[in-house]
This record gives C-alpha cells, structure tokens and sequence, in this order.
C-alpha cells in the first residue's frame, strides 16, 4: 500500500498571515456603506410588522405620540417666551420643535407619517386589496388617535393654569404661524415636511448611535423652514381654536386638509415610491 503523505503542519507565518486578512476583511466590512438593498428590507420588514398590529394597539400608541407631539409646542414657546426679541433667538426657540420627535420615536410611539410611511413598501411589494385595506386601517388609526392627542394636549394648555401667563402670547404666536399662510401654500410646505420625514425613516435603521443626531437635525430643519406637519402643527393650530382665536372651518381648511394631503404627497410619491423603484429596478437588472 502506498503510504498517504503527511499534511504539511500550518507554520506560524501562514496562521498570521491568514489572521491578518480575516483582520483585514472584518474593518473593510465595518467601513463599507449599507447597501440601498438592505436598508429596503429593513423598513419592509417594519412595514409588516406595523401591519400585523391591532387596531386596539395602534390606537392606544397614536393616542400616546399626539399627547407627546404637544411637547414640541411646548418646548418651543417656554423656549421663546424667555429668550430676547431677536432675530437670532427664533434660531434657539426653533430647536425645541424636536422634542416631541425625539420622545415618539425613541418611544416607538404610532406617528402618522412616520410610523405610516413604512407600510406603503408592502403595498407597493404585494399589490393586493388585502393589504390596501389594512394599510387604510392603520392610517386611519393612527391618523385619529393622533389627531386626539393634539387636541387634548391644546385645549390643557389653552384651559388650564399649568402654563405661565407671560408664555401664553408665544404660545399663540406659534399658532398664528402654522396657520397664517393658504392652502396652496400650506401643502407645499408640508410636501416637504412629509420629505424629510420620509427621509428620516430611511435614516434611521442604520444610524445606530447617531439616532438622537439625525432625528434632531432633520426636524430641526423641518422647523427652520416653517414646513408643516399635520401632526406637530395641529397642536400650534388647534391651540387658536381652543383659544378662540380661530374658528374650526378656518382650521380645518387652512391647516388641516391642505397639511394632510402635502405630508402624503412628500412622504410617500417623493421619497418611499422612488426608493422602492430604485431597489426593485436594480434586483430586476
């Protein structure tokens, strides 16, 4: 019989070297960008897991997001009520609008357009009336519960005393803001606050540690240039209704409606129709 030879032993040399390329490949791997792919699955799969949520469920936590979205109203006016009138201090007020963002979203709390706009990528996957149906019911959820929220945390500010007289003009001021402009332009104002909402849904799966950064700055910029959010915003607006300053027709048709239909024009034909376009162009090439 022929004798098999004997494996060649692995000198030290070899064993580094191959440690040193598995050393190699592992940082290469951690300094390479996220493919548009994954992140795609990443908010699909949220997408469904939003779906799978009963309306009991998605109720209670929308309630919960329109109450802590009354925060960045809030934060906002305490801010500007102790700043000087300058035209600098808008720039410190206006850092308080990301409050309520940072409290819903770190919260997993149910926000329309946020939490909303993940599932329209199983829609545009499956394209079926089944999943057309669900996604009404959870907009239509969240949207209400929301809306709730907002006006509950308003009318405690506008009928309570929890809330300094000397804050209450900035309060109003606020609210005057939100609905000083037409409706034509108030939906394209919330055209691009529904953008960058959408944006910042894309951003978020892999910002890991810098999650508090880039919700901060993507609302903060939503704040910078008065874009309206038909939830934060209807806080400030329902604020005038409450206080009598505005009546219900005028926030409704100012706000409201042109507000809604801006934040689902950006967020959804803008941002998560032509991010899904471009991952299933590029599985189908």
């Amino acid at each position: 019989m022929k004798r098999q030879p004997k494996p060649v032993p692995q000198t030290a040399s070899s064993s580094t070297d191959n440690g040193a390329e598995q050393h190699e490949a592992e940082q290469v791997r951690e300094r390479t960008a996220i493919s548009a792919n994954i992140v795609y699955d990443a908010i699909l799969a949220e997408g469904e897991n939003e779906l799978q949520r009963s309306t009991s469920a998605l109720a209670f936590s929308g309630l919960a997001a329109g109450l802590s979205m009354g925060f960045s109203f809030l934060t906002q006016a305490l801010l500007q009520s102790y700043l000087p009138r300058a035209r600098w201090a808008e720039l410190v007020a206006k850092l308080g609008y990301s409050m309520g963002f940072l409290i819903v979203i770190l919260g997993r709390q149910q926000l329309f357009t946020e939490n909303t706009l993940t599932p329209i990528l199983p829609l545009l996957k499956h394209r079926n009336a089944s999943t057309f149906v669900n996604l009404l019911r959870l907009w239509g959820t969240v949207l209400a519960s929301n809306w709730i929220g907002t006006m509950a945390f308003a009318w405690v500010l506008a009928h309570s005393s929890a809330i300094e007289a000397d804050v209450r003009p900035s309060l109003l001021a606020i609210g005057r803001e939100a609905a000083s402009h037409d409706f034509i332009s108030t939906m394209v104002k919330a055209i691009f606050a529904g953008w960058l909402i959408a944006l910042l849904v894309w951003l978020l799966p892999f910002a890991e540690a810098a999650r508090v950064a880039v919700i901060f700055l993507m609302t903060y910029l939503i704040a910078l240039g008065s874009f309206n959010h038909v939830i934060a915003g209807s806080v400030d607006a329902f604020y005038l209704v409450a206080s009598h300053d505005k009546s219900w027709g005028e926030y409704l048709g100012k706000f409201m409606l042109p507000t809604l239909l801006g934040n689902i024009i950006g967020g959804v034909s803008l941002v998560t129709a032509l991010n899904h376009a471009q991952v299933t162009a590029g599985k189908n090439t």
